[in-house]
Formats: structure tokens, sequence, C-alpha cells
């Protein structure tokens, strides 16, 4: 027992699991209050918000198709943010990954599915390198801040989606979009969104965590991150390394693009692919403070928000209620570090205080 106890206080932050019940709580009870002055009941709206995601299969992988989007997006950003680089053109390079994906399945139609999915996944993931790649070479050589480009790069993503979705390749056989059912993937549960690209998202998640916490790629990250100035003294290639994690966040939100037009979706329609969920992504990892295990806990817990609010408007509770409620939860989550900052001097304090009671004690058993 007490080397499991010595496992956990190795490699589990307690600090910080701490810090974010304490903050669950305090978004609880403000919510609570919310509701109160709303006239609804808070216990039969709490109820509904946790129940509802798992009341039944589809709305389960609903909620995991969610949470698998936003671990995805907020793993992107972690990538960036480990060297420095804040990467806010995920919605863009998601976009642009998701639209060529769908334009390969439609110029490949009647092939084998084992060939086209590859080749809509590298075509994905190329676009999505490539439209980052532009920002992380403007902030290296040219040191143009990258929340700007990525920002305006995104509109113009937009606008490019929208336009070629909408005329250019637009499929006749569908309204308005690129129709790819064809070559989708297969549903794990029957009436969700839920597919097998969840299995492709496992595996990159764990690709992406074993990078930044077990190999020296990942130490080198976090090195530039910290400090870029000894880092390039150090010998290391700062801009390729910066470049090249710019490139591998763009890939990932490309590839998210490609499992939202060919699992959630089943055709590109600029308008359903993405709803700003890299926004949303990016807030989880902010919250996570850029760690990648955080991020997918908080992704879930996001996701079970989200989807709870749903079983929520069954008891009376509006959607505007329930956006008021999540803002709360999300404020209470961001101020998690001055929580842990207040727990950590609370413990300090009485570690003081249990030390000096030992050593009057000490003193007094002396004379």
């Amino acid at each position: 027992m007490k080397n499991v106890l010595a496992w956990i206080r190795r490699h589990v932050n307690l600090g910080y699991i701490a810090a974010v019940a304490v903050s669950i709580a305090a978004a609880l009870l403000i919510d609570a209050v919310i509701l109160l002055a709303a006239g609804h009941n808070p216990v039969a709206a709490y109820r509904e918000l946790i129940v509802y995601p798992f009341s039944t299969a589809a709305h389960f992988g609903n909620m995991l198709e969610y949470a698998m989007v936003l671990c995805l997006c907020g793993l992107a950003c972690v990538v960036g943010s480990r060297v420095g680089i804040f990467n806010v053109g995920g919605e863009g390079q998601l976009l642009l990954g998701g639209l060529v994906a769908a334009f390969v399945g439609s110029r490949m139609s009647g092939m084998s599915l084992w060939i086209v999915i590859p080749c809509a996944a590298l075509a994905a993931m190329a676009t999505g390198g490539l439209y980052a790649f532009i920002p992380g070479v403007l902030k290296v050589k040219l040191k143009v801040n990258e929340v700007i480009t990525t920002i305006m790069l995104n509109s113009v993503a937009a606008f490019v989606c929208s336009f070629f979705a909408t005329s250019v390749w637009k499929n006749t056989r569908f309204n308005e979009g690129i129709d790819v059912s064809e070559f989708r993937f297969a549903t794990l549960i029957p009436g969700s969104k839920l597919s097998t690209a969840i299995i492709g998202s496992a595996l990159i998640t764990f690709f992406v965590w074993y990078i930044l916490q077990k190999t020296s790629k990942g130490y080198e990250m976090r090195l530039i991150g910290d400090n870029p100035r000894f880092a390039r003294f150090a010998g290391l290639k700062t801009d390729r390394i910066v470049i090249a994690a710019m490139v591998v966040s763009g890939m990932m939100c490309g590839l998210c693009g490609m499992f939202r037009v060919y699992g959630a979706e089943k055709a590109f329609i600029s308008t359903r692919v993405s709803n700003e969920y890299y926004f949303e992504g990016l807030m989880v990892a902010m919250i996570a403070q850029y760690q990648p295990i955080p991020t997918i806990v908080i992704s879930i817990i996001f996701a079970i928000l989200k989807s709870g609010a749903m079983g929520m408007q069954s008891v009376g509770v509006t959607i505007q209620i329930y956006w008021v409620m999540q803002a709360t939860v999300i404020f209470c989550m961001a101020a998690q570090s001055g929580v842990m900052t207040a727990i950590r001097k609370a413990g300090e304090r009485r570690a003081a205080q249990r030390d000096v009671a030992a050593r009057k004690e000490g003193g007094a058993a002396h004379e």
C-alpha cells in the first residue's frame, strides 16, 4: 500500500486534481444560484446534466465523438504551445483539411476504401500542415505575431471552403457540399455520430503524449518554450523545431477535419464540419495548462456538459441559461492556477506551523 501511495505522489499531481475539484464545485454552487434565480430546480437540472449523456447508447456515442474532436484540437494547441507558439489558426486548418480530404474522396469514387481513406488522411494532414507552415515561418523568420496571422488565415480558409464546397467542387448528388458517404468510417454505436475515427484519434493522442512526455524531442520542445535563448546557446535548432511543431499542430487539425468529414458528417458542409471546435479545444488546452493528460480529461468533462445541455432543456432550462452556466464553469476552471497556489500556500503554512510546534515541544522537553 505504501508503494502505491508513493507511486501516486510521484506521478499524479494531487494539487492539480484538488484545484480542479474545488473549481468545479464552486462553479456548480454559482450555477445553482443562477438556476434558482431563473426559477428552476438545480437538483433536477443537474440530474439531467449528468444522466443525459449516459441515458442512451446514441447520446453516449455523440458525447464521445465531441470529446474526440475537443481532445484532438486541444492537443494540437498543446504541441504548438510547448515551443512557445500560439496556434490560433486551427479552425482554418481543420476546415481546409476536411475540404481537401472530401475532394480526394469525391475524385476517387469507385476505388477501394483501404486506398481512399489513407490518401484522404495524408491529403488532410499535408493541407493542414502547409497552412500552419505559413504563420510558423513568418513568426520565426520575420517575427510576425502568429496570433494575428492565424486569425486572418482562419477567415481566408472559411471563405475558400465555402466557395469550393458550394460551387467549384460541389457534388451533383448532394445539395450543398461534397458527398463522401461512399467511404465513410464505420459507425461504432448505431444512431450516434461516433465512428471508428475515434480509434485513430486514440492512437494519435497516445503518440502525442509519448513524444511530449517521454522522448528527448519532447524535452527539447519544453526547453525552447521555457527558455528559447538558453536552448539556442545549448545548440538546439530552435527555428526548425518551432516550425516543425507548428506544422505538426496544423497536421493534427487537418486530420481532425478529415475525421469529421468521413466520420460524423459523411460529407463536407462548411457550416457543419466545424462549429468553432478548435477554439473550444484551445480553451480546453488553456484550462489544462497545456498538459496532455489533463487535456484529455477536461475534453471529456466539457463533452459531458455540452451533451447534458440537451437533457437540461427537458426540465425547462433554456440554452441561453446553459451558456451562462458553461461560462461560469470555464471561468472557475480557468482560475484553478490561483486555487492551486492557495492550496500550496495553505499546505506550506500548516507545515511551518507543525515545524514551529515541534521545535517548541523539543525545547520544552530539553528544559
